[in-house]
């Protein structure tokens, strides 16, 4: 008896979700809660559970197909059913002639040669061979049961690239003699390959957009002397890490240095509806972190109520999610404010987008040890640039500045952040 496995109910306000990666094909066993195929939305990626032990009997919804909710995705038989599936070309193939006199019967073709002679392919990749006119049979799978992915395919291209220069170069004629000026004898290939946006990236091009059409963007910019934070972080480390079993790290400075910024200015911390100020008794602080996908915002709630031990350990949760596409909706939303740290991919300088319908955001950038002058004297201190971008419609520049101001004030004199002043 068959089953169909459905596209599972999808949050409040996503009306259909695009259909990523396959990790099982027609004719695979599964197990009851293993992942069947990816789901991607405009945020996070959804995992389809097998919802019994059973075989693939069919699959109804290739990969980048847009899926509605309940929409039948495949059905699964019974795992003892035995049943193999045949490929449309197998079922197509003839049969072998009986033998007569004048005929002498044929050898049947090996199994493992009709295999080869018919790879199973995703519709991406068959899209692919196909544009760049290639012999899947030619290729070595790296998938499960060989199957040949994307991958494998520009593996193969590359692998290939200087054949294909070195047969051109040898199907060039010569240049005629005293021939000059022109291009050289032989050009290498130039491929382009054009693939569509992700969900993610889609959303994230529009959102960002719609922040530059709608809010108006102003940044101001301020640097901050860190020697007292990397002092206090190398005294207690060791104890901190040992009592806590995570490590104290720099956001957790910053998450705080917000969090009293935000109390002293509330209007940093609020967003605009329609004609209307809104203001946020609470502080949830989005923390903006790179993933193979794009990047993600998860949102560190009650940052005001968490200590420096909490917003560390969600801050190591949050980086695992989004490294292994983890991320729940309600790990993405809502958010008043959100801390971005392009410090860690060597950034020393920028000014940071708002995250609608957010109205402030901070950029942490790089530390670097430069001179400044202390009393007096030229000393070498670790410095970072800090940026705020505010949308102007609310927040004025007067705020805006003393609430940078403020996450100087915490940062440079962390005995300010236990003390609450």
């Amino acid at each position: 008896m068959s089953l169909e496995v459905r596209v599972p109910a999808l949050p409040e306000s996503v009306n259909d979700a695009t259909v990523l990666t396959w990790h099982k094909q027609v004719g695979d066993t599964v197990k009851r809660d293993e992942n069947l195929v990816d789901l991607e939305t405009d945020k996070v990626v959804l995992e389809v559970p097998a919802p019994r032990d059973g075989t693939v009997l069919e699959i109804l919804a290739a990969d980048g197909d847009v899926v509605q909710a309940a929409a039948v995705l495949a059905r699964l038989g019974d795992a003892d059913a035995g049943s193999t599936p045949t490929t449309p070309a197998a079922a197509s193939a003839p049969t072998t002639a009986p033998a007569t006199e004048d005929t002498p019967p044929e050898a049947p073709a090996p199994a493992a040669s009709a295999a080869q002679e018919a790879p199973v392919l995703t519709p991406s990749v068959r899209r692919l061979v196909r544009e760049m006119d290639i012999d899947p049979a030619q290729i070595s799978g790296t998938g499960k049961d060989g199957r040949i992915l994307k991958a494998d395919v520009m593996r193969y291209l590359d692998e290939h690239k200087g054949t294909e220069d070195s047969d051109l170069n040898a199907a060039e004629p010569p240049p005629p003699e005293g021939a000059g000026g022109g291009l050289p004898a032989a050009q290498p290939l130039r491929r382009e390959e054009r693939v569509p946006m992700s969900r993610l990236r889609a959303r994230i091009a529009e959102r960002l957009t719609e922040a530059q059409q709608t809010a108006a963007i102003l940044t101001t910019f301020n640097e901050v002397n860190l020697q007292h934070v990397l002092d206090l972080r190398q005294r207690h480390k060791e104890t901190f890490e040992k009592r806590h079993g995570v490590r104290l790290g720099m956001m957790s400075f910053f998450v705080k240095a917000v969090v009293e910024g935000l109390k002293a200015f509330p209007v940093v911390n609020a967003s605009v509806d329609g004609k209307d100020i809104v203001y946020h008794s609470y502080f949830d602080i989005g923390i903006a972190v790179g993933s193979p996908r794009g990047l993600v915002v998860p949102i560190l709630r009650d940052a005001d109520r968490r200590s420096f031990a909490e917003i560390e350990g969600c801050i190591k949760e949050f980086a695992g999610k989004a490294k292994d596409g983890s991320l729940s909706y309600e790990d993405l939303s809502g958010g008043t404010f959100t801390i971005s740290n392009g410090g860690v991919y060597g950034s020393m300088l920028s000014t940071p987008i708002l995250n609608p319908p957010q109205s402030g955001i901070l950029g942490m950038h790089k530390t670097i040890e430069r001179p400044v002058a202390e009393n007096g004297e030229v000393v070498i201190r670790p410095m970072m640039y800090l940026a705020l971008s505010y949308d102007h419609r609310i927040i004025d520049g007067r705020e805006a500045v003393q609430f940078l101001v403020t996450v100087k004030e915490c940062l440079e004199d962390p005995s300010r952040l236990l003390l609450a002043i």
